[in-house]
């Protein structure tokens, strides 16, 4: 009964601050701009939904914008996983003054912003600044401190036994990292990963000052120029159509990672 009522409360909860808002983008994203222009809740009178997301599809850059993301998105997770969880190897173990305040310098960085007016210059003296290498190398720093702070906790409460046992196997240290603390450091850098993927995809800030010309918009700067475009005439019916393209990739990882993160995390605490 408890457990009914809770999840009824939850329900009511979620109507008005999470069921309301989605319904809202999704029908008026289906309506003529006449009709979405009363941001109303009803369903549409005259039925445009492909004219919008064809609009939307062919001036919108929306096609270019994801292959954008895409293309900074992986190397930007799988980048930050990877030098994230041996930086956690190397802080776990370390007992190291100077590396435990490197530690807290990095977990800093999740509640600080980044500094964008010395980024913007020092990309510019190494002539990277406007492309999507400059952006890749700045995310990826300012986006470390996120595994980090994840993994070190994992990483020092794993025994160091399986560590010594590769080593008196005969492996080496990037051996130990790749077979041993990589597989153990799978549940906590899935999640990481998760949730690097939904910082990236949706970083607006960041891209404004570091990608250059429509050639390099990601989903979120191809938004903003779109909905800029069309602010005039007030077309939200072509920007709630883009929104929910924009946001189409983010519900396709959330419903496949749901169960494995879940899954990942019990995987961990049971071995643990």
């Amino acid at each position: 009964m408890r457990a009914a009522l809770k999840y009824a409360a939850l329900t009511l909860f979620a109507i008005p601050w999470v069921l309301v808002p989605v319904w809202l983008v999704v029908v008026n994203s289906f309506k003529p701009a006449g009709e979405a222009a009363e941001l109303g809740l009803g369903l549409p009178r005259t039925w445009a939904i492909a004219e919008n997301y064809g609009i939307v599809l062919d001036r919108g850059g929306y096609l270019a914008g994801l292959v954008n993301s895409l293309k900074v998105t992986v190397p930007i997770v799988v980048a930050v996983v990877l030098l994230g969880a041996a930086a956690a190897w190397a802080f776990g173990r370390s007992r190291s003054r100077w590396l435990q305040a490197a530690y807290f310098v990095m977990g800093l960085s999740i509640l600080l912003p980044p500094s964008i007016i010395p980024t913007v210059y020092l990309l510019r003296a190494l002539s990277l600044d406007g492309g999507s290498l400059g952006y890749v190398l700045t995310m990826t720093g300012c986006r470390l401190g996120v595994v980090i702070f994840l993994a070190t906790g994992f990483v020092r409460a794993f025994p160091r036994d399986l560590e010594d046992a590769a080593a008196i196997d005969g492996a080496s240290r990037p051996q130990v990292f790749v077979r041993v603390l990589l597989p153990l450091l799978r549940p906590v850098l899935f999640v990481g990963g998760v949730i690097l993927i939904i910082n990236v995809w949706n970083d607006f800030f960041l891209a404004l000052f570091l990608l250059q010309g429509s050639a390099n918009a990601t989903l979120p700067l191809s938004l903003f120029q779109f909905a800029s475009g069309t602010l005039q005439s007030l077309n939200w019916n072509l920007v709630f159509a883009h929104v929910l393209l924009t946001t189409l990739p983010l519900v396709a990882v959330y419903v496949v990672a749901q169960k494995r993160v879940l899954a990942g995390l019990t995987e961990g605490a049971l071995k643990g």
